[in-house]
């Protein structure tokens, strides 16, 4: 009886959805909900970043393996305006300085995104988008930052 309680539990959690996502290097990223109406706010958090690296963080359509999460709402954000795509940098170039927001102590940050059904032409609801992390256009080639977790339009 236990076993089967435990075996439910355990169906029940792998269905859940995917609200953290532990990248290659301890970094966590965190979100308070995957399963949204178009328009609503969330809060993205994340821990445990290397501060030496800037990043976007964004709602975008999931790449396929190996490639720049694109296209994003709000696009690569290097005008520091908006809630739908952030730059986050501790150490920007001298023209991102005022623009990109530090992170805080520890590598963290907690910034709230707007969800949007359509990013463009693409449809949330007929292809996979999700929040994501890459780095920011000094090591836009560099994959090993990026981070998705997907989201459901309701």
């Amino acid at each position: 009886m236990i076993v089967a309680v435990l075996t439910c539990a355990n169906l029940t959690y792998s269905h859940a959805a995917i609200k953290e996502v532990k990248g290659t290097s301890g970094q966590i990223l965190i979100a308070s909900a995957t399963s949204v109406k178009s328009g609503e706010v969330i809060t993205v958090r994340g821990k445990y970043f290397d501060e030496s690296v800037g990043i976007y963080l964004g709602f975008c359509v999931t790449p396929k393996a190996g490639k720049s999460p694109t296209p994003c709402i709000g696009g690569i954000n290097k005008d520091g305006t908006g809630d739908t795509s952030l730059w986050i940098s501790s150490n920007p170039p001298p023209y991102g300085v005022g623009l990109a927001e530090e992170f805080m102590p520890g590598g963290r940050f907690i910034k709230k995104l707007t969800i949007s059904k359509m990013i463009g032409k693409f449809d949330c609801k007929k292809v996979k988008c999700a929040i994501t992390v890459r780095a920011d256009h000094l090591r836009s080639q560099d994959r090993s930052f990026d981070l998705f977790i997907p989201i459901t339009i309701k």
